[in-house]
This record gives structure tokens, sequence and C-alpha cells, in this order.
């Protein structure tokens, strides 16, 4: 059983902090970097629980049945993934070779699931004919913020096995992520889907057209406001 009398130790005052097998390190270290990556990701998993937990049960948009749908499958999903990548975090601030025994690591299992559930939600989703970009008016946004920060994550380990050799890292780790990571990008489409909202497709620039005139916008509000003003 964890028991965590106090937070601060003054143990990292200067600079240092230790991995799971006791040796101590620079902050700098790019396993510090994962594991911190690691947390960061964490905490946004936490931010899309309340957003989706908080979506308005009504039909504005997404009937209720779908927004209802949204809440269950994104709380059982999400309350394991934030289990699983505390469990990642604190792999990771070792290496595989000096691991505990008794640590409980990530296996095909759980990669095997984030597959499992991507195809699940793919057979409920139209093809892809154009890029999407990271918007939205429910959790959408911040699940790609999720997706990009894997990305990051994932890059950090492969800092971590350039600098130290491709045994510092366990390849079911790498692969776990690298999954997640596509695994937030189609749950971010299903959640836009079910909201009953269309995608933002991105527009390559030659098809665009001319850019609206956002300051001349802005001049005639104020003008706008200046005319209302003169009314009183």
């Amino acid at each position: 059983m964890v028991r965590i009398n106090r937070v601060y130790t003054g143990t990292g005052d200067d600079g240092t902090s230790a991995f799971v097998d006791g040796s101590r390190h620079r902050k700098s270290h790019s396993r510090f970097d994962a594991v911190g990556t690691c947390d960061e990701l964490n905490s946004i998993v936490g931010i899309i629980r309340r957003e989706c937990a908080v979506l308005p049960n009504h039909a504005d948009g997404g009937s209720s049945a779908s927004i209802t749908r949204i809440q269950k499958i994104a709380e059982a999903a999400l309350d394991r993934i934030q289990n699983e990548l505390f469990d990642l975090g604190a792999e990771l601030a070792c290496k595989p070779s000096d691991l505990p025994e008794y640590m409980e690591l990530i296996t095909e299992q759980q990669c095997d699931l984030l597959t499992a559930e991507m195809d699940a939600w793919l057979e409920q989703l139209d093809p892809l004919t154009s890029f999407i970009l990271p918007a939205g008016i429910g959790p959408e946004p911040i699940i790609h913020h999720a997706r990009t920060v894997t990305r990051r994550l994932e890059r950090c380990l492969v800092t971590i096995a350039d600098e130290a050799g491709e045994d510092s890292v366990r390849p079911q780790a790498r692969i776990y992520i690298n999954r997640l990571s596509d695994w937030f990008f189609v749950f971010a489409r299903w959640v836009t889907k079910n909201l009953g909202e269309q995608e933002t497709l991105w527009t390559p620039l030659a098809k665009r057209q001319e850019s609206t005139n956002v300051a001349g916008m802005i001049k005639k509000f104020h003008v706008n406001e200046q005319d209302f003003d003169n009314l009183g």
C-alpha cells in the first residue's frame, strides 16, 4: 500500500532526482523528460474526462442518447488509460534491466485493446477525404492536444533509445504510445460524430478563398459601437 505523508522532501533542491532504482541524476536527463511528458499527458486526459462529463445532456447538436454514449465510453476508457499512463511513467523512470520485479508493465494486451477500440469506432465513421484541424465546440480540441503530447512522448522514448541503446526502452512501451496517439485521433472523430458536428477539414492554400478582412470587421464593429453610444 502506498502511503505519502508529505509531498516535499528537499532532496531535489540541487537539480537532481532519483530513478526507480534509487540512482540520482540531473533533472535534465532524457528519462525525466519522458516521465514529465507522461505526467503532462495524464493531466490532459483528466481534463478530457471532465469536459466529457459536463457535456450538456440535451439535444443541441448531438442527441441526449449520443451524449450519454460519449460520457460512458469516455469515463470507462479514459480511466483505464490514466492508470496505464501512471504505470508507464513509473516504468520510464528506470532502465528496463533495473526495474523491480514486482512492477506491473504495459503488455501487448493493452496495445491490442487500443487497436480493438479504434476498429470499433472506425466502423461508425466515414473515410477521411482531407486532413482534420483540431477544432470543435466540445472536448475534441483537447483530445487532439492529448494526441500531440502523446507524439511528443513518443519522441522522448526514441531519444532515450538513441542515447542509451534500443534496450533502454521496452518495445511494448513504444508500441503502446504510438497506438495511443492514433487512438486519440479516432476518439476525437467519434466524439465529433456523436455530438452531431461536422469535422473541420484542412483546405489547401491554393483552394482557400481570399482571407476574410478581419481588420475591416474590427473597424466596422468599432464604428457601430460609437454610433450606438452617440444615441444616448
